[in-house]
């Protein structure tokens, strides 16, 4: 996880105080129709106890940061964050629509709304927390299928119909060892009888601990022809201090044990191929790949060599900017799955219509973009990171079926 200075970890909390005081501010609007002093009283201290309790956490938490068991770091950095966006999302909503509706009653109506406005602002806050809970302890799990079918003038006749499921950002260590949370992600897979099964990245938030007893659990993915996956930036432990070279070394080796434990080829800057019948289609997989800050241990030219003059390519490749930087216009790579974005784990989504604010920091976010005869496709990951929860962006099973055009 990147790191913040206490600085901004003191603006930060500086906002939170500030969004409360006005919330306070106009939740005596409402109380005032309280009759019982005892329940305003109390109202009013929670208030200030749930305040001073979470800005007390965030920062004791970043000075404790840098000597806290990373097992429980990540916990309670996520219970913080999840506190902090159920907290000051809809107190921000809450003070900005009560204040825009008083202004607008105040200069279009002689008589002042002593009811209808407080009662929709309070709504206005109220609808975004519940939605934030139920997006952390509900959406968060309700893994969803993304079926394309996607057509190539140029795939071998005898890969019509190639059943592809592809997973990533999985980040076991956000589960903490609930191994049945992934039961239904797990049979849904096997139910579409994929005939191959490939990772993008990401399986770890960044150790190797946190694989512990999963093996259990992916040793039932089951793939007609066979399992792939590669690495992605969080998978090379570069977020982490290590006392020497050596440990982060022997975690990487132990995250790739693990997916040769449970049967997953690991496709470091390396290709091989696939045969059905006579006809053969290349599976090319990189190293993660990324513009800095994020490392660029890839190598496409190396993975690609082996493998070049074969007439049709399938790549992983983690972060979807590899796409546009090295693969578009400089290869003929016919279809890249990658991940690493999440869609932000917050968007809206109906039909042909799609939005993140993560589109503004990623041109290819979400879902199936094609340039030209190239496709990539970015899979919105199975699991999360930071805010343990999704909004509107649900955990993605990507189900592609190639067809010949």
């Amino acid at each position: 996880m990147r790191k913040y200075s206490l600085f901004s970890i003191l603006l930060l909390c500086s906002a939170i105080v500030c969004i409360d005081i006005l919330a306070f501010y106009w939740l005596q609007s409402i109380t005032t129709f309280i009759v019982s002093s005892f329940l305003k009283t109390s109202i009013n201290v929670l208030f200030w106890l749930f305040t001073f309790g979470l800005v007390t956490a965030i920062i004791l938490l970043k000075i404790q940061l840098d000597n806290m068991d990373p097992k429980r770091k990540h916990i309670l950095i996520s219970s913080i964050y999840g506190l902090a966006v159920s907290s000051f999302i809809p107190k921000f909503l809450f003070v900005v629509i009560i204040s825009i509706l008083y202004v607008a009653n105040h200069m279009f109506s002689e008589t002042e709304s002593l009811i209808i406005v407080p009662i929709i602002g309070l709504l206005s806050g109220f609808i975004p927390f519940f939605i934030i809970v139920f997006g952390i302890f509900k959406l968060a799990y309700r893994f969803k299928v993304y079926h394309h079918k996607v057509k190539f003038q140029n795939l071998p006749k005898a890969f019509n119909g190639l059943k592809i499921i592809q997973l990533s950002d999985i980040h076991l260590g956000s589960f903490n060892y609930r191994y049945h949370i992934l039961d239904a992600a797990i049979e849904t897979i096997n139910r579409l009888e994929p005939d191959y099964i490939v990772v993008t990245g990401d399986l770890v938030n960044n150790y190797a601990w946190e694989l512990r007893g999963w093996d259990n659990v992916f040793k039932n993915l089951k793939a007609k022809y066979g399992k792939y996956a590669i690495l992605g930036n969080h998978d090379y432990g570069d977020y982490s201090e290590w006392a020497t070279d050596k440990a982060k070394q022997h975690n990487l080796d132990e995250i790739k044990q693990f997916y040769e434990s449970i049967n997953f080829k690991l496709l470091l800057n390396a290709s091989l191929t696939l045969r059905q019948k006579d006809q053969e289609i290349a599976l090319i997989g990189v190293e993660n790949w990324g513009k800095p800050p994020f490392k660029q241990y890839g190598d496409l030219e190396k993975a690609l060599d082996p493998v070049k003059d074969m007439s049709f390519k399938i790549l992983l490749s983690h972060d979807p900017t590899h796409w546009t930087e090295e693969v578009l216009k400089y290869t003929d790579i016919d279809l890249t799955l990658s991940g690493h974005t999440h869609g932000m784990q917050a968007g809206f989504e109906r039909k042909n219509f799609q939005w993140s604010p993560i589109k503004y920091k990623y041109k290819h976010w979400a879902g199936l973009y094609k340039h030209n005869l190239q496709y990539l496709y970015v899979n919105r990951g199975l699991g999360w990171l930071g805010f343990p929860g999704r909004l509107g962006m649900r955990p993605e099973i990507t189900y592609l079926e190639l067809i010949c055009a």
